[in-house]
């Protein structure tokens, strides 16, 4: 019913706000919902509540929980792309190194766009991860790009999309994402996807 869809909502939304607080007791209570839950809802928002957590007590539970989760869905390829996506979510600044991981775990793979979008789209769209001021991010979107370019030009040209709104951020961030565009912008043989979007960006912009 509408009213329980609003209730389930509305206590996974108060259980992401508690778990930014360093008590142990809500901890437990969001390690038990994940493990209690009879829905997939509940289950999701658990665990993304769980993982989005940077306590260092938590790492344990994060682990185990990510793990046990992807060994009981394993068989289930849409359920893992959320497992992929909750991961490459994460607001943290090594995010990278778990999204960099994950292209070589075996449930993943550059010839499935939905597999792309759940992992490398959902964490160009992370923007504490994706918008490091060492600009690894927009070097990692990049190489995707390029591998993506020849094989499937309409996913590597929508996975520009957060490179394109440059304009929208500090001017050290344009610089460097700017930047990046015009890289790619210099490859020989870019589809006519990938490169229609960055002409449109760097003139529009401009």
């Amino acid at each position: 019913s509408a009213e329980a869809i609003a209730r389930r909502s509305l206590k996974n939304t108060v259980l992401n706000y508690l778990m930014l607080l360093d008590d142990q007791a809500i901890h437990q209570a969001c390690i038990a919902q994940y493990q209690q839950a009879n829905n997939m809802t509940d289950t999701m928002a658990a665990l993304t509540a769980l993982c989005h957590s940077d306590f260092a007590g938590l790492k344990a539970a994060k682990a185990a929980a990510l793990e046990g989760f992807y060994q009981r869905w394993s068989a289930e390829p849409l359920v893992v792309n959320q497992w992929l996506s909750v991961q490459a979510s994460v607001p943290a600044v090594n995010t990278l190194d778990s999204v960099k991981a994950l292209l070589e775990h075996p449930s993943f793979t550059l010839n499935n766009p939905n597999k792309v979008r759940a992992l490398i789209g959902v964490f160009c769209n992370n923007a504490i991860s994706f918008h490091q001021p060492s600009g690894d991010g927009y070097q990692f979107l990049k190489a995707q790009v390029m591998h993506l370019n020849a094989t499937n030009p309409q996913i590597a040209a929508r996975l520009l999309t957060p490179l394109t709104r440059w304009r929208q951020y500090s001017p050290a961030q344009q610089t460097r994402m700017k930047a990046v565009l015009e890289e790619i912008l210099q490859v020989e043989e870019l589809s006519k996807d990938v490169y229609e979007v960055l002409t449109r960006s760097l003139a529009t912009n401009d």
